[in-house]
């Protein structure tokens, strides 16, 4: 499963209609860039792709005042409402996906209610839990490496990996149990204060490499 397909959809969600460079911005402030594949190209691919799936639609409004070709708008269909959460509820709940995939779950997981949210998670530590159990019952780190040798590090890494994600998640349904974060349903808006357009300083001390202030 990709991330972008999440991200873009999820983006597009939040501004009701969005050019790709809205979504870009949105995504590289958000550090997308650095930690999917949320790349400039794959953007404006995802929303074409999308867009020919029915999960996304079209609209071209005027063209720029340099006089360049119409600008083209996207909205999320209700197809697309749909994949969404349900690329967010598996992003949230599998403990076999790649991290990025982690990473665009718990940017929109406010989309949902708390309860729900727990109970992915839950399900996520569960899993983590049940993949160390089964590789543990065959599997003793000592004893693997005297016979594989350095190869033998490599299950090692990904146990310790395992139970690192295992106690990360465990920590971050606590904290969601405990109040952390505003989520649907709870008055407000979750998502507010972050799109790069109202943070316009902080973006452009990001693009250039400063540390925010």
């Amino acid at each position: 499963m990709s991330a972008i397909r999440l991200l873009v959809l999820g983006a597009v969600r939040l501004h009701g209609r969005a050019h790709g460079y809205q979504v870009r911005n949105d995504l590289e402030f958000w550090g997308a860039d650095e930690w999917s594949n949320a790349k400039p190209g794959s953007v404006y691919h995802a929303l074409k792709q999308l867009a020919k799936q029915g999960l996304l639609r079209a609209h071209d409004t005027a063209p720029s005042t340099a006089g360049g070709p119409p600008r083209t708008e996207y909205e999320i269909t209700p197809e697309g409402v749909e994949e969404y959460f349900s690329l967010l509820r598996r992003a949230l709940s599998a403990h076999d996906e790649r991290r990025d995939m982690l990473s665009a779950g718990l940017g929109f997981m406010v989309d949902l209610p708390r309860h729900e949210v727990v109970e992915l998670l839950s399900v996520r530590e569960e899993g983590l839990k049940a993949w160390q159990d089964s590789v543990s019952s065959h599997y003793i780190p000592d004893e693997y490496a005297d016979t594989m040798g350095h190869i033998g590090e490599i299950m090692g890494m990904w146990l310790a990996v395992g139970r690192a994600e295992a106690e990360w998640t465990r920590r971050l349904i606590e904290r969601i149990e405990t109040g952390a974060h505003s989520f649907a349903g709870e008055g407000g808006n979750p998502f507010e204060g972050v799109f790069a357009e109202d943070n316009p300083e902080l973006m452009a001390a990001w693009r250039i490499g400063e540390p925010p202030a």
